[in-house]
């Protein structure tokens, strides 16, 4: 019996970009994100993973460097051409030593992320406080851009908020800052770590409107937030948060404009000490209720800030999205490296 003849079958690779490339990274508390941007921050690629912090730093370092392999094979670039990376990170951090000092929300402490990332991938190396990145990104290309002072502030599990005055991040001598999340006022509730007192983002954050969301579906107040959520903490999201407020749930209503008006007089005190000619709002909620957040604030702000240096504040949507952080890290590397 005749053998049958093969034909060689030719495997071509594809073709690598031989253009420049820059890496943002975005490191949450529950999920990682790489994007691969041009030398115009045209995303050229993402990948993402789950963050898994409580698998501690090690293997989260392992993640990062993953994600960044493969959102750097999405692309189609020559891994040669790799000029820098940016990576914004929750909590407090060391710009100039690259260092995350403690995130919280992960357990991790004294990462040297520079350091680290910078072995693998033989490039200049930035670390930042993810609020910072992403307000930067906003400055430099979003909705902050042409003005020139802008406060960034990100509603969300917390309160994240950044600064930028003449181009550059306000920073502490050697640690980020603007931890408007943590301010204290007068107050307390049941889990307050500092009795009388209580951090501005347990009553402006999306966590805290989903908690007293909870509280008030268990009373009966919330009827249909409770049917679609079960009441369950973890359910209650800003997109179903929003429609409570759309729907004109009295119980719903009642809460924002309480947490609004706090939030207000946090603002307000940035607004006396920094005078920012352009404040830029983001996060889920943000997004959801973009008219009620911007008229609420600023009518609240003029009501607690002195009205010299809150009038001609203009208040606007972020405009960056879901990639905010890690574009703003890559710009920020390549503005100012790694310091």
């Amino acid at each position: 019996m005749a053998k049958k003849q093969t034909k060689n079958i030719k495997i071509t690779k594809p073709k690598l970009s031989s253009k420049p490339f820059w890496v943002g990274f975005d490191l949450g508390g529950t999920k990682m994100l790489g994007c691969v941007l041009d030398e115009n921050y045209k995303v050229l690629s993402c990948a993402r993973k789950s963050t898994n912090g409580s698998e501690g730093s090690a293997k989260g370092t392992k993640r990062i460097i993953a994600v960044i392999e493969e959102a750097i094979k999405l692309a189609a670039v020559d891994p040669k051409n790799l000029k820098g990376i940016g990576i914004g990170c929750p909590g407090l951090v060391d710009p100039a030593k690259g260092m995350l000092l403690r995130a919280p929300n992960l357990g991790w402490q004294n990462v040297p992320l520079k350091k680290l990332i910078g072995q693998r991938f033989k490039c200049p190396v930035s670390v930042l406080n993810d609020v910072d990145a992403g307000t930067y990104g906003e400055y430099a290309l979003g909705a902050g851009k042409g003005a020139r002072s802008v406060l960034g502030v990100f509603p969300g599990t917390g309160v994240g908020a950044g600064f930028v005055y003449d181009g550059k991040l306000v920073h502490g001598k050697a640690i980020s800052c603007m931890e408007l999340g943590m301010i204290l006022l007068p107050g307390t509730h049941l889990g307050a770590s500092v009795p009388g007192t209580v951090p501005l983002e347990d009553l402006t954050s999306r966590l805290a409107l989903a908690a007293q969301s909870g509280v008030a579906c268990y009373r009966g107040q919330l009827p249909e937030l409770d049917e679609k959520t079960g009441g369950a903490l973890r359910q209650i999201r800003s997109k179903a948060l929003a429609s409570a407020v759309k729907n004109g749930d009295e119980a719903a209503v009642l809460m924002f404009n309480n947490s609004l008006r706090y939030l207000g007089l946090g603002v307000a005190i940035v607004v006396n000490l920094f005078a920012p000619d352009r404040i830029v709002l983001g996060g889920g909620l943000v997004e959801e209720m973009p008219s009620l957040y911007i008229e609420t604030l600023k009518a609240e702000v003029e009501r607690f800030a002195l009205p010299a240096l809150a009038k001609g504040v203009k208040y606007v949507v972020a405009k960056l999205g879901g990639d905010a952080v890690a574009i703003g890290a890559s710009a920020h590397q390549r503005t100012f490296g790694g310091k």
